[in-house]
């Protein structure tokens, strides 16, 4: 009688079948969007990984997509930690998506400096394994190496790490096992291509609904031939976090 054939997965976890989502070490860091937990490997954002999210431009809903994983890491009693935003940030406006403003660490590099420390700071931080969750804005054309030295490093951090990169950068390799392609879809709605992940290719966007950023109010004095051109993201608008 021939022997049971062994399962890829059970033989060791980073295996995988071909149709499946690859297993994560651990349970992910849940998004807040069910239809996004159901596509990511593990149920969520990956823990000691990077997650690349490639945006054609800072502000088009990036901040309301991952405030429920920032959030849930403070509510765990551990720090969140942002790398050189790309403009000033409002403690009100993150406040109302649910983060703690006194448990945020903004770290603001050198300017001139060609990324080196942003990259570095970023780097020791995700090595130091006592972080809840990082958000890097990565200098432009970052070579293939230095991510790859990132995600090396990221294996020791025990919760969710995300680097933003422009768009163009999809059409180079990168180590991080999650790439996600953002584009805006409305003014509360975003649109997410999943690029690589451990599992099947997935060929049509997940949109989701984003928590609104002005109020009922706002919108009802809106001028309507500016519709479009509502900001939909506060790191892009408001006043320094102080």
């Amino acid at each position: 009688m021939p022997a049971a054939l062994i399962a890829p997965q059970d033989l060791h976890p980073a295996l995988w079948l071909g149709h499946q989502l690859g297993r994560a070490r651990g349970d992910g860091v849940a998004s807040g969007f069910a239809e996004l937990d159901a596509q990511l490997p593990g149920g969520g954002w990956p823990r000691r990984a990077l997650t690349e999210l490639l945006l054609p431009q800072p502000g088009i809903g990036e901040i309301r997509l991952l405030a429920p994983g920032l959030a849930a890491a403070q509510r765990a009693g551990r720090l969140v930690m942002l790398f050189d935003p790309p403009a000033q940030l409002s403690a009100w406006a993150l406040a109302q998506l649910g983060l703690d403003v006194a448990q945020l660490l903004v770290v603001q590099t050198q300017p001139g400096s060609g990324g080196h420390d942003r990259l570095w700071a970023f780097e020791q931080a995700l090595k130091s394994g006592h972080v809840g969750a990082l958000l890097a804005w990565l200098p432009p054309r970052l070579r293939a190496e230095r991510l790859r030295r990132l995600q090396l490093a990221a294996q020791a951090h025990d919760g969710a790490a995300f680097v933003m990169r422009e768009a163009a950068a999809a059409e180079r390799p990168s180590a991080a096992p999650l790439r996600l392609s953002l584009r805006a879809a409305g003014p509360d709605a975003l649109a997410l291509r999943v690029l690589k992940r451990r599992g099947p290719p997935r060929e049509t966007p997940i949109v989701l609904a984003l928590p609104p950023v002005l109020s009922e109010a706002a919108w009802a004095r809106r001028r309507p031939e500016r519709t479009e051109r509502v900001p939909s993201l506060p790191v892009a608008t408001f006043v320094d976090l102080g």
